[in-house]
This record gives structure tokens, C-alpha cells and sequence, in this order.
């Protein structure tokens, strides 16, 4: 479908929907809390996963696919004595796929060292601060920094794994300005927004790794990108989400009253760079049709986590794995298992490849979200037959289109938190989601905005949950993701 009509025809931002339609969907949430089982296993529990078309964070010449994964949602920045590590028995991957059939053709597994060792003194309670020396942490690994994991890469490819990169390291959290000051400002608060990689931390910076294969990867903690007013959802619509008749900002209908209910918060993240000139060699990009934007040539992504089938746990406390790998967790596109999968199938999904998401579609074409938002507000929303967002979210992979430009990054002009639909598109393609994923896509009004527009968008209506932006500034250079908060002075907690 070409958006030039659509647009043309104007946006029509209703307010007085805004104050009620909006606030519907008690349920969004990105992917926090998507399923029963996995949210008992907050270190293989996925939250978000981005993919969008860059450059090489240091040749620009060089045209990549950018993705990154997180997980460990809600991780508290001043949870000492550990803080927050990659579980050492879990297989990370970034499945790059068919974006029709949603069948890999491109695996990349990340495992970590394990948590119990890593350490150059075993004599203290501190894991950062007091390794062999005491004081801040000058460099990644260094003897005040006591415990430090490390990473394997593997590649899938035509049924060969490669082993790409070991030994990688991952950058200490944010404990605070007298154990991690080169994360912070003065004050002890995170700092980010970085425009080049020289405005990067030292320990971002210096664990950023570009691999003999050719990609560029990085894992290590990050600050909570989501953004969304989901304990004022919970609390009956509060009034502050209610209240829509402020300034607005954007002329998108959000003036900002809402509160992100996910800052201050930190988690775990995995990011890497592919080169487009390798996915293109693989013979991976394949044309697909999109809702919006026609046909379109390009791949699909999603992440995965998976768990030994089998554990056993010896008197002494050490575990004995086998069995091979068990999927517990997996995510492409925002909100569709917290969203629209009900509940008896939730745990199923995330056991499920991409490639059979066939079984799922239902939850697309006919969403209980919209049913319940008729029901609450007094709507006419089309509740059946949705077949646009059947092709939105079926199978369940980020769609990118490779052949367009690098794509705008939020804080850059031009960008806009609701894609083509704030007038933010890449040669004819929507910036952000669903063409993929940007830090900063305001995913949650972006599908509101679906729900209540479909299928046949002749009139696009732009409801949302009156919540932004981040409430951290994102880097503009590889990772991407903002700095971690501090573990003592964070946007969640009193200022010192």
C-alpha cells in the first residue's frame, strides 16, 4: 500500500478518544512479563529486540544491519552485592530468517562465562571496587574490577556452527561514581546520548569487539529502552494517564503526563553489527509484501533464548547439563505475545520456532485487544478478519527492508517516535516499526494506532498512552542502547 495517500489524507489525532481509547490495553508492556513460565526466569526472559539498517560504528562506508536483544527486565541498578549477570547455562541467539516463512537461515549464539568464577579475590563481598587493588574501575578487567564474565560467539550457517569470537568481555554495571565514575557525570547520574563513538564510556567503548567473520558485537548492561505508563494502566486509568488536554508536544496527540513506569530501571543487553554485503552473499534477503509499504526486499529477525533439557544439581552445588537446548524464550515484534496471545498459549509460544507461527495467526486476525477496547470505551474498532495485522505480526519476526538507507536515530532530525506516520520515512519506507525496530519507536502507540485505524487505514487515528519518550537519552553510536543507570543515582530513586 502506497502512505503518500494516507497521509495526504491527513492524521486525525482524536483527543477526546485519546483520553479513554488510549489508555485501553491494560496489557502493554513490550515483552516484560509475556508468559507464565518465563517470567520465573528473569535471566532468559526477553524484553525487546531492535533491528534497523546503520553503518559501522567506524566506517561509515561499510552499510550493516544493526540488532540487538535484551533481557532481565526490571533489573534494580543498585541490586549489590552481584548485580545483574548472563546466566552461564543459557544459549543467547539472533536468528536472522526468511521474512516470509520465518525460517532461520543465520543463527548467532551467545554464552557466557560462569557466575561463580571470574573472580581475582575470592576474600571480599565486593564484586567491583576490591579485586587485587581497591578503588574505581580505570579500565574493563582491571584488578579493582573483581569479577568479570566473559563471551562466545558462534555462527550457524548451511548446518556449520564456527566458533567467531571468545574470550569477549563484558563491561562492569553502573555500580556508582566511586566504583564506575567514567559511566557518570559529576553527580554519580548516568551519561549518554553520545554522538560518536569518542563520547562513548571507556568501558563501552572498549568492549566493543569486530569479529575476523565480520561482524561487530558487544553484550553487557544497559538502561531499560522501553518506555510506557503501564503502573498507571493498572492503577484504573489513572488521571494522569487520562489527562490529554496538555501541550502537544509533537502534534501527535502525547503531552507527556503519563510516567514510564520502566525508568530508572537497567537490564541486560546483546548487540552486534552484520555487514549487509554478507547477508546479501548468503542469498537471505527475499521479497516480502508489507502492510504499508508494498513489496519490499529484506530479512527477518527475532531472538531466542534456550535452557539445557536437562539439569542436575550434585550435592557439592555444581550442575550437570545435558540433553541439548530447550527454547524457553523468543521475541520479534513487539506486543504480540503479551498482547494478543491468550493465555493458554502464551508458554507454547515461546517454546515455538518462527517458521510454525502459522498456529498463531488467529491472535492477528482477530484481537482480543480490540474486542476489549469496544467493550470498555464504546468503539467500533474491527475486532475480525484482521488480515493487516496478521501480515504485520505473522510469522512473529521483525521485518527489515535491506535496500533502503541508513535509517534516521532518534535525537537526529527528521526522526519521529510513530515512523512513517509522523512523516519519518527511508526511501518510501516507514524509519521504525514495523519496517524493523529503532531505540526511541513509540511501538505502543504505533499499534494502538493500527488497532484503531485497520484495516482499511483510509483514516489514520492516533491514540497512545501518553508516555513519549525514554526518560534516558539514547547513544547514537553502536550500541545504541543508553548508558546503565548508576546503582545510586538513577531517575527511578531520589537524588542523593
Amino acid at each position: 500500500m502506497n502512505t503518500g495517500p494516507i497521509l495526504r489524507r491527513g492524521l486525525m489525532v482524536a483527543l477526546g478518544a485519546l483520553s479513554a481509547i488510549g489508555m485501553g490495553p491494560a496489557v502493554l508492556a513490550s515483552n516484560h512479563s509475556d508468559a507464565p513460565l518465563i517470567k520465573q526466569d528473569p535471566q532468559a526472559n526477553l524484553t525487546d529486540v531492535y533491528a534497523f539498517i546503520g553503518t559501522k560504528y567506524d566506517n561509515p562506508s561499510i552499510k550493516v544491519l544493526n540488532v540487538s536483544m535484551s533481557f532481565r527486565p526490571f533489573s534494580e541498578p543498585g541490586d549489590g552485592a552481584q548485580y545483574e549477570r548472563f546466566a552461564d547455562d543459557a544459549r543467547y541467539s539472533v536468528h536472522i530468517t526468511d521474512p516470509v516463512s520465518g525460517v532461520t537461515k543465520l543463527r548467532y549464539n551467545f554464552s557466557f562465562s560462569p557466575v561463580d568464577s571470574g573472580y581475582k579475590n575470592r576474600k571480599t563481598i565486593l564484586s567491583y571496587g576490591l579485586g587485587t587493588e581497591v578503588g574505581p574501575i580505570v579500565t574493563v578487567g582491571d584488578a579493582r574490577q573483581n569479577f568479570t564474565q566473559r563471551f562466545r560467539v558462534v555462527k550457524v550457517s548451511g548446518g556449520k556452527a564456527t566458533s567467531i569470537g571468545q574470550g569477549l568481555l563484558v563491561p562492569p554495571p553502573n555500580v556508582g561514581n566511586n566504583v564506575t565514575p567514567s559511566y557518570n557525570d559529576a553527580s554519580g547520574k548516568a551519561v549518554s546520548g553520545a554522538l560518536s563513538l569518542a563520547d562513548l564510556d571507556v568501558y563501552t567503548r572498549s568492549t566493543i569487539y569486530d569479529l575476523k567473520s565480520g561482524e561487530t558485537v558487544w553484550a553487557g548492561p544497559r538502561e531499560d529502552s522501553f518506555f510506557s505508563d503501564i503502573p498507571g494502566i493498572f492503577d484504573l486509568l489513572n488521571v494522569r494517564i487520562l489527562d490529554n488536554n496538555g501541550s502537544l508536544s509533537d502534534g501527535l496527540g502525547q503531552d507527556g503526563n503519563g510516567v514510564d513506569g520502566f525508568k530508572g530501571f537497567n537490564l541486560l543487553s546483546i548487540a552486534m553489527q552484520i555487514p549487509l554485503s554478507e547477508l546479501d552473499d548468503l542469498g537471505i534477503p527475499r521479497r516480502y509484501d508489507s502492510v504499508f509499504f508494498g513489496q519490499q526486499t529484506g530479512v527477518g529477525v527475532y531472538a531466542s533464548v534456550s535452557r539445557p533439557r536437562i539439569s542436575v544439581r550434585k550435592k557439592d552445588g555444581t550442575r550437570v547439563n545435558g540433553g541439548g537446548w530447550a527454547q524457553v524464550s523468543r521475541l520479534g515484534n513487539p506486543l504480540f505475545t503479551e498482547a494478543l496471545v491468550a493465555f493458554e498459549d502464551k508458554d507454547r509460544f515461546n517454546r515455538t520456532p518462527a517458521s510454525q507461527d502459522g498456529q498463531f495467526a488467529k491472535y492477528a486476525r482477530n484481537p482480543e485487544l480490540a474486542t476489549l477496547i469496544n467493550a470498555v470505551y464504546g468503539t467500533a474498532f474491527v475486532a475480525t478478519g484482521r488480515e493487516d495485522l496478521k501480515r504485520i505480526f505473522i510469522p512473529e519476526v521483525l521485518k527489515v527492508a535491506t535496500t533502503t538507507d541508513p535509517v534516521r536515530l532518534a535525537g537526529q532530525a527528521g526522526f519521529s517516535r510513530l515512523g512513517f506516520i509522523g512523516g519519518d520515512t527511508t526511501n518510501g519506507v516507514s524509519g521504525g516499526w514495523p519496517n524493523g525496530r529503532r531505540l526511541g519507536d513509540d511501538v505502543i502507540d504505533i499499534a494502538l494506532t493500527a488497532i484503531a485505524s485497520g484495516p482499511a487505514y483510509s483514516t489514520i487515528t492516533v491514540v497512545g498512552d501518553n508516555v513519549p519518550a525514554n526518560d534516558a537519552a539514547y547513544n547514537q553510536v553502536f550500541p545504541y542502547l543508553a548508558t546503565p543507570n548508576s546503582g545510586t543515582n538513577n531517575n527511578k530513586d531520589a537524588a542523593p
